[in-house]
């Protein structure tokens, strides 16, 4: 490919920003023409006519009597094909439920996009006082349980990349020195787990266990989280036992064989 070719940009500027207005609807349902304008800096007869087409295929609802926008009937339609077809999601429903339940904490299903972490999938604890991820949140990989998981085993690109780049302190708990961060990863690899203290969130923990995914690489971590004032010896090992079954169980469900009649399937995000 000529240098011309490589950095061409391909992208379709009209596709890309319906894109902008679904992921904003979803972050924050019920915005009108105004605010999406304003939050995603487009004019609004663009931002209308994107909504126009967009409800048209059931992409977007209009509440008639707000003139305010929801996410449509067909993204569910498509997330549910996502499960259906069989997905890292799909195998992990059901186990993050029975984690959940088991922990009575929070429950988040990790993966890495680049450099960043993105929450895939949450499930809120039965305490009063609840701390949890929301879906869809993308966040750092030098903190927090399931993120640190995730950065110990990539490959050793990501993690230069990620230690060479700014390491941004989040609590007085974060770790920032590369040397230590370093020493760190090598301890979860070699326990095949990570607890986090305070160190994304202060007044939080997360115990995270990694998920592999059908070629036994790291695909997906799923953590048990919650206030610190909840975490004690005895729960510490419970939620790390807890943590690790579940991500085992996953990690069975994505590695059966093509052809197998239970088969699961390949997982959304490799």
């Amino acid at each position: 490919m000529t240098k011309e070719g490589q950095d061409r940009d391909y992208r379709i500027a009209a596709v890309d920003r319906a894109l902008l207005v679904l992921e904003a609807l979803g972050e924050k349902p019920g915005q009108g023409v105004t605010a999406l304008s304003k939050s995603l800096g487009l004019t609004k007869s663009i931002v209308f006519r994107l909504l126009q087409t967009l409800e048209e295929r059931g992409f977007v609802f209009r509440d008639p009597e707000l003139a305010v926008y929801s996410l449509g009937y067909r993204v569910g339609v498509l997330g549910e094909r996502v499960g259906r077809d069989g997905s890292l999601l799909f195998a992990a429903r059901p186990v993050m439920d029975a984690l959940r339940d088991r922990t009575s904490e929070n429950i988040n299903l990790v993966v890495r996009e680049g450099s960043r972490s993105l929450v895939l999938a949450t499930r809120a604890g039965h305490h009063s006082i609840r701390l949890f991820a929301q879906a869809g949140r993308n966040g750092p990989l030098h903190a927090g349980g399931g993120s640190l998981c995730l950065l110990a085993f990539a490959d050793q690109s990501v993690i230069d990349a990620v230690l060479s780049g700014p390491l941004e302190a989040f609590t007085p708990y974060t770790i920032t020195d590369r040397d230590k961060l370093r020493q760190l990863l090598d301890r979860i690899r070699a326990n095949g787990f990570n607890i986090a203290l305070n160190d994304l969130d202060e007044g939080a923990f997360s115990v995270a266990a990694p998920i592999m995914g059908p070629h036994d690489d790291v695909i997906a971590s799923i953590s048990v989280a919650g206030a610190m004032v909840r975490f004690d010896e005895e729960r510490r090992e419970h939620y790390i036992q807890a943590a690790r079954e579940a991500a085992a169980e996953i990690s069975s469900k994505l590695s059966l064989h093509p052809g197998d009649p239970a088969q699961i399937g390949t997982p959304l995000i490799a």
